[in-house]
């Protein structure tokens, strides 16, 4: 009987022991949380699916091998150059004599944006002659600031360029190449900042009114989240670039309190720009209150025409035409009538229909007497101080899978070693590749000397193989900025995927898409004969760029990204 007594006393000790675990887990489950922050408990999440995911990745470290740095590296500006080729003729003149001319895309596009081709195609058919010869012009859509390298360089020089302002007529002369002013203006245009309709009446409700002086102000101190585009070669992104050194210093853009000024701007700038869709989807996000834009583009689009209220800034935008280098007397006669012609009522009047010569009552904010060699050097000085003192710390994230063998791995390479200059040597690197496995080619430090000739020895030992575990190596990468980050709290991350966009093996983007969402950290990808839609999906995850570059023009447009954001 006693016994019996104690082996109940026994079962009804041990439920009761089970009872009190039991409850201590689950108290433990419903409390851990209890004064935690809902980013806290977001990051705590993050980084428990980050650890699932790991676990399911295979990793090598690879060794680097450290190369030489030599000159030989650096290809000249000429060869960083795409063909020409690649930007083809947009009207195509086929008279006796015939100029060339260089114009921006948003008058030598398409739809509203062609209103330079369809003037010219008009003027083709005129059957002009002179000399008596038949005289036509072709068109070729350029980008202001790709137009300027094409012609310093030398690379490929056309008859005349009409970029979208006057700067980069400037700048050219500052290379020592000859330009003529033909014509001041061949159509009406204005760079701008849009604001969304409450942030620019929290504004004026605060400053009284809206111009540069208090955007600069107002984004120094937070209240403003601005975005822009790259200077290097967007004409509305160099204006707003000097716009905003002016509102610091009237006197000398490149003074000691301008620089000040623009470090601690950028301090609260989220987004300059890789191009004008990347700015765009980030406003539509809701990530960036105001942004640059032509006031052209905006009369063409609904949603910006009627969501947003436009602020002219800087120096107008009115197309002037410039003659290049010393043309025959029968060409500067021709390019003298085709100015004539675009001036003319009716096509004025198309002019007008296109969203051009709309706001004729905006006087320039900038002086006249901007040389072209302080608009290289605000150029310099941006690319210098964009990122105020805070280092970037970036993780390259190379596809070496069977698909890429040839041509892409090739392409991949060159354009990394060339690239490898504009990287600012304060910034922190890495490199990741990726077939059905990853490799960690080089741990993420300065990138200093040393850490250059590693880069460039693990860029060149890259040998295309295998599957492609794209998403395997993204959240390698992602794990090893994570890491970093803790050495350099102050560091902006940011991954670069150079791929053909293709996955068949390893994690899909569906199982890490929280993971990278929740990271904010932007992936740029840059496609090597690529689907780039495979490529958009994930780029634009956090809002970053994609680059859609062939072997032909990678080199120049990895550039121009780096310009932007390393």
């Amino acid at each position: 009987m006693s016994a019996l007594s104690n082996a109940k006393k026994g079962m009804i000790f041990a439920g009761i022991a089970v009872f009190v675990f039991v409850s201590v887990i689950v108290g433990m489950s419903l409390t851990k949380d209890m004064g935690k922050s809902e980013d806290e408990k977001t990051s705590e999440q993050t980084s428990q699916k980050m650890d699932e995911l790991l676990k399911g990745v295979t990793v090598t470290n690879v060794t680097a091998r450290k190369a030489a740095i030599s000159d030989s590296d650096i290809l000249s500006e000429e060869d960083e150059l795409p063909d020409i080729k690649s930007y083809p003729l947009s009207v195509t003149g086929n008279g006796e004599l015939n100029i060339e001319i260089f114009s921006s895309p948003e008058k030598a596009g398409e739809g509203t944006d062609g209103w330079l081709n369809e003037v010219a195609k008009k003027f083709n058919s005129e059957k002009l002659k002179i000399n008596g010869k038949t005289a036509t012009v072709s068109i070729r859509s350029v980008s202001s600031g790709l137009a300027v390298d094409y012609i310093t360089s030398g690379k490929y020089v056309p008859d005349a360029i009409t970029p979208s302002n006057e700067f980069w007529g400037k700048m050219i002369e500052a290379k020592k190449v000859k330009v003529t002013l033909k014509e001041k203006r061949l159509v009406g245009n204005t760079a701008g900042v849009l604001f969304s309709k409450s942030k620019y009446d929290e504004i004026i409700k605060k400053y009284g009114s809206v111009n540069m002086k208090v955007i600069s102000e107002a984004t120094s101190k937070n209240e403003i989240q601005m975005g822009y585009t790259n200077p290097f070669v967007s004409s509305t992104g160099l204006n707003f670039l000097v716009s905003t050194l002016y509102s610091y210093d009237a006197d000398d853009l490149l003074s000691s309190k301008a620089v000040e000024g623009f470090q601690k701007f950028q301090e609260n700038v989220p987004l300059v720009s890789y191009n004008t869709m990347q700015m765009r989807k980030s406003a539509e996000s809701g990530s960036l209150d105001s942004f640059v834009m032509e006031y052209q583009s905006v009369m063409n689009d609904p949603i910006l025409k009627n969501d947003y209220v436009f602020t002219p800034f800087g120096a107008r935008h009115d197309n002037p035409m410039y003659s290049v280098g010393d043309i025959s007397k029968e060409k500067d006669q021709l390019l003298d009538k085709f100015c004539e012609y675009c001036l003319n009522d009716e096509n004025q009047d198309l002019a007008k229909d296109y969203g051009f010569n709309q706001y004729e009552k905006y006087k320039s904010e900038l002086p006249d007497n901007i040389s072209g060699d302080k608009l290289i050097k605000a150029q310099k000085l941006f690319k210098e101080n964009k990122d105020s003192g805070k280092p970037i710390i970036a993780v390259f994230i190379a596809d070496i899978s069977g698909s890429m063998r040839g041509e892409s791995i090739n392409a991949l390479q060159t354009s990394l070693i060339n690239s490898m200059q504009y990287i600012n040597k304060d910034n922190y690197v890495g490199l990741v590749s990726y077939n059905s496995k990853v490799y960690i080619n080089l741990p993420i430090a300065k990138f200093d000397l040393n850490q250059q000739a590693m880069f460039k020895g693990a860029v060149q030992d890259l040998d295309a193989v295998g599957q492609t575990a794209t998403y395997d190596a993204v959240i390698v990468a992602l794990d090893m900025i994570q890491k970093a980050k803790k050495d350099h709290p102050d560091a902006k991350p940011m991954l670069f995927l150079l791929s053909d966009g293709e996955q068949n093996t390893g994690w899909s983007l569906d199982d890490i898409n929280s993971v990278l969402e929740s990271s904010e950290i932007p992936v740029y990808s840059i496609g090597y004969n690529a689907n780039i839609e495979a490529l958009k999906r994930i780029s634009e995850i956090n809002e970053a760029a994609t680059i859609n570059a062939d072997s032909d023009d990678i080199i120049y447009q990895l550039k121009n990204l780096f310009n932007s954001e390393m």
